[in-house]
């Protein structure tokens, strides 16, 4: 075996759990840092949250856009798994969609940046919105089916348009510190219950 194939070798392996668990505490401190600060938040904010130096965030991602691409895909999975977990642990389908869509709230505030830090790579924006849809339009689908299903919610309306309801409601949010994006989501996600 030559270098070449020693080094994809270790390219392939699987992160260590330590390896998994430290590269989680930096993304979730990424976003929170996003949240707080937007996509251009200073690297050494995000080191001092997750309790780092700037060298080992810039040994696991190099560019701000690997950071800003790996709190995506990050935040993309947590909410992902999330679905699941509160249906089978909420007190109502209902309770679960709207903490659900709280969680979705907070992935969509981070995500703002995203276009402007990936300008100059078009084709990485739209293989990352395929595969947001690809995961979290099931999940909502199974939430907003589940809810409907118990008669707490309507059921007239598709995943995608509550997706696309509660985006278009966040952009607002964007540098705006007067417009509070989460009570309108609240609003929304009550309205489901549709007429009593």
């Amino acid at each position: 075996m030559n270098d070449r194939d020693a080094g994809a070798v270790r390219a392939t392996r699987p992160k260590r759990a330590d390896a998994r668990r430290n590269e989680e505490t930096l993304l979730d401190a990424a976003a929170a840092a996003f949240v707080a600060s937007g996509v251009e938040a200073p690297v050494r904010d995000i080191a001092a949250r997750a309790g780092v130096g700037l060298g080992t965030i810039y040994r696991h991602f190099p560019t701000r856009a690997d950071l800003v691409i790996a709190v995506y895909r990050h935040q993309v999975e947590s909410c992902a798994k999330a679905g699941p977990a509160l249906l089978a642990s909420s007190a109502s389908p209902h309770a679960a969609l709207a903490q659900w869509i709280d969680l979705f709230v907070d992935f969509l505030v981070t995500k703002h940046g995203l276009a402007a830090a990936l300008r100059s790579d078009s084709t990485g924006f739209e293989t990352l919105h395929a595969y947001f849809l690809d995961r979290l339009l099931p999940v909502c689908a199974q939430l907003l089916d589940a809810a409907a299903a118990s008669g707490e919610v309507r059921s007239d309306l598709e995943a995608y348009e509550l997706l696309r309801g509660v985006g278009n409601l966040c952009i607002g949010a964007d540098g705006d510190p007067g417009y509070d994006a989460r009570r309108l989501v609240r609003f929304l996600v009550e309205g489901l219950r549709g007429p009593r």
